[in-house]
């Protein structure tokens, strides 16, 4: 049964949806001057990598969802540098809420991709968020785009005390909506010079600016 669902998802239409996206997608791309980004997480078809080559379309990398079904976590050092990394999208929970959500799977990223001894802190403190938006920020990939929950998770005295809060959506609750809104204004953002100044410094200690 295995081998006939691999067969039929993964093999059997792959030149068909190769061909249906080479016959779209070219049109799409060349209508605009935009970049052109793929949210290519989950289950793809083989050609997708192929047409997103092809058409020089930026791939979307997410440690915590490698496109590698061999390892747990994703190895940030070799995204591609066509690419966008992050976190978390508008479907995940937050850095923070991640990070509580199974201690056992923390525990060994905390180990493994962190490279540190010991227990993982919970909840979340500040200094090891920034860390991992560092780590993050120093990968090859051209884009490196964060939400502002996981920027704000660096600082315990600017994030919110509910990570909870902070998730945008739950797609498999359909009586959950889009509800989430900052706490904090623009200009109370950009009065705060000391939370500037951290995220400049990671910024520039990345190479990115």
């Amino acid at each position: 049964f295995n081998r006939l669902y691999n067969d039929y998802y993964y093999r059997r239409n792959n030149q068909f949806w190769y061909r249906e996206a080479m016959r779209k997608l070219p049109r799409l791309v060349d209508a605009t001057r935009m970049l052109v980004c793929a949210e290519d997480l989950g289950m793809v078809p083989d050609c997708v990598p192929w047409v997103m080559n092809e058409l020089r379309v930026l791939s979307l990398e997410l440690q915590s969802m490698p496109k590698d079904p061999s390892v747990r976590f994703g190895h940030l050092s070799r995204n591609p540098y066509r690419s966008v990394c992050t976190i978390s999208s508008h479907d995940m929970p937050t850095l923070r809420q991640w990070w509580d959500e199974d201690e056992q799977r923390t525990q060994e990223y905390y180990n493994t991709m962190l490279y540190r001894g010991g227990n993982a802190p919970h909840p979340l403190p500040g200094w090891l968020a920034r860390d991992i938006i560092s780590r993050h920020l120093t990968s090859p990939s051209m884009l490196c785009i964060l939400s502002i929950q996981d920027w704000l998770s660096i600082d315990e005295k600017l994030r919110l005390a509910d990570a909870n809060a902070e998730r945008i959506n739950i797609p498999a609750n359909p009586k959950h909506y889009w509800r989430y809104r900052m706490h904090l204004t623009i200009e109370q953002l950009m009065a705060n010079e000391k939370y500037n100044d951290n995220i400049s410094e990671l910024i520039s200690q990345s190479g990115r600016r």
